[in-house]
């Protein structure tokens, strides 16, 4: 569970980015899982975006398999009216980006990647924080007292032993 605080700074961070890159129409940080962790996509369903992108994401992720190039770094969609950028943003998140046609694609690449970076460690330990505190105090088994077991006989020495 990501604190209110966490989303906060995600969303600060979407909002610095869409001012550096001034052609973002929007932008969206989002669990692997197709979940809204947070947004600034006016005009854009943002539930519909992250489904979206998961559902992309399971496919691209797939190909690069495929082709033996590694796990999924980026994925770039180019449409009539802009870019649909996805970038990687540590373990379970993924920072996806809208652009005008006209963006400069080598400087959202640029951006991308530093917001996703900075995403990914935000949520990375904000997860491994949360995993933490959910983790029950782990016990020490009380000490077992040793005992000595009599072996067992083998089928020989038991038929031998009632044969006689």
């Amino acid at each position: 569970m990501v604190s209110e605080e966490d989303l906060q700074t995600v969303l600060e961070e979407l909002r610095r980015l869409r001012a550096r890159v001034p052609q973002l129409t929007g932008a969206l940080a989002a669990g692997v899982d197709g979940l809204v962790v947070a947004h600034d996509t006016p005009g854009v369903d943002p539930e519909g975006l992250a489904a979206l992108t998961a559902a992309a994401l399971g496919v691209a992720v797939r190909v690069s398999d495929a082709t033996g190039h590694g796990g999924l770094r980026e994925l770039l969609v180019r449409g009539e009216g802009g870019y649909v950028a996805t970038y990687a943003a540590g373990r379970t998140a993924v920072l996806t980006l809208l652009a005008e046609g006209r963006v400069n694609v080598g400087r959202l690449h640029l951006e991308g990647r530093r917001a996703a970076a900075r995403i990914g460690e935000l949520l990375d330990a904000a997860e491994a924080a949360a995993r933490a505190t959910a983790r029950p105090a782990t016990r020490t088994a009380p000490a077992r007292t040793r005992t000595t077991r009599t072996p067992r006989a083998t089928a020989t020495e038991a038929r031998t032993a009632t044969d006689s």
